[in-house]
């Protein structure tokens, strides 16, 4: 009934529905099939709803979020990277259909990368809509969407309110990013309120490809682990 419901958001654009099917059936096997490993969930939910910043693992580098609707908590992230407020942060989830909640419709070009690509390393850049927060996207008219292919960052968005983290590098601005658990402890232990450890499930330590999906159009702003020839 979630499913449904969530899908009609897009009714308007109806090729999307294929899209939403595919990865409604692939988490329901996920999670009929995988042993759940997080050990605090308790512990993650309350820091998220005290408007705490958690670091966890991806398929790619570490990342730093908290919840999308809490400003304070997006001003948290931004101080302890002491990041530029003109860098938006980016939407991240364990399945697109949470995501499709806070973007328009995603033209054609955005479904069939989405479809190939997700869940992997590549971030989909396209318009927001008005459950988007100004403050996640510095002011600009579009957010970037991802589902990182990694079991404990899906287990944590299973787990918390609304399933979906505004998120960034844990690392301090313009410094390496953390690839692995010790790289993490060591740049976010005394900043982050929370840093979950990995359970053997690493990053790769490859950026995510950052493509822009406005109209028909598709540019590539970041070449990264999965190559895209436009």
């Amino acid at each position: 009934m979630m499913f449904r419901k969530k899908s009609m958001i897009f009714v308007q654009n109806s090729t999307i529905l294929p899209i939403l099917v595919y990865f409604y059936v692939l988490e329901l096997l996920i999670e009929n099939s995988e042993e759940k490993m997080l050990k605090n969930k308790d512990e993650i939910i309350k820091v998220l709803n005290n408007g705490g910043v958690i670091a966890y693992v991806t398929d790619t580098v570490w990342g730093l979020g908290c919840l999308p609707n809490n400003e304070q908590a997006v001003k948290k992230i931004y101080d302890i990277k002491k990041r530029e407020v003109q860098k938006p942060l980016i939407l991240m989830s364990n399945n697109i259909y949470n995501l499709l909640n806070y973007v328009k419709p995603i033209p054609k070009v955005g479904q069939i990368l989405i479809k190939k690509y997700f869940p992997g390393a590549l971030t989909i850049v396209t318009e927001k809509n008005e459950n988007t927060p100004n403050y996640i996207t510095s002011n600009m008219p579009t957010v970037g969407i991802r589902v990182p292919d990694n079991k404990v960052f899906q287990e944590i968005c299973e787990i918390i309110p609304e399933h979906v983290l505004a998120t960034t590098s844990a690392n301090l601005s313009h410094q390496p990013s953390a690839k692995t658990y010790e790289q993490a402890l060591e740049n976010m232990t005394g900043l982050a309120d929370l840093i979950i450890e990995d359970y053997g499930y690493r990053a790769k330590g490859l950026e995510s490809t950052v493509a822009g999906v406005m109209g028909n159009e598709l540019r590539i702003f970041r070449q990264g682990e999965i190559k895209i020839e436009i």
